[in-house]
């Protein structure tokens, strides 16, 4: 990655998708789902791994190149960079369950990276992001909601 890349850099965000033994569907309507996102620019894919953990607990890790057939995600695999390390995966591996499959997707947030580079340019830095459950949202809606109807 160049200096220039990394000036323009947007926030980056990573998803992992467990999937039980058997049921593993990478192509399907999640891989059309990723290129809508890609083709309309709103993310750009940077790295993605297929993670096996087998019954004893260890973890076997692919680059989408090791993978045989990626269906309409050919087009990705040849734009990645190999940014985890042996330690990233084990750590995005904890909470999977043995003998499963999980797909690790890192992508940079296009939309927000023209704010990003204008924040680093004015001298500020990203300390702290996160992302709200929405489970949470919903519970506050509707614990706004009960007390509007209570207070009538």
């Amino acid at each position: 990655m160049t200096d220039e890349f990394l000036d323009e850099l947007g926030p980056v965000d990573y998803v992992v998708v467990e999937f039980p033994a058997g049921a593993t569907n990478f192509t399907g309507e999640m891989a059309k789902e990723l290129l809508a996102l890609v083709d309309s620019g709103t993310v750009r894919v940077i790295d993605a791994l297929i993670l096996t953990k087998n019954e004893d607990g260890t973890v076997d890790a692919s680059e989408l190149s090791d993978v045989g057939e990626l269906g309409e995600l050919q087009a990705l695999e040849a734009q990645l960079a190999e940014l985890l390390a042996a330690d990233d995966v084990e750590h995005l591996a904890a909470a999977m369950k043995p003998g499963s499959t999980a797909g690790v997707l890192i992508w940079e947030n296009l939309w927000a990276a023209p704010f990003a580079a204008a924040a680093r340019r004015s001298g500020g830095q990203l300390i702290a992001n996160g992302r709200i459950p929405i489970q949470a949202i919903i519970a506050s809606i509707e614990a706004d909601e009960a007390a509007t109807t209570e207070g009538d």
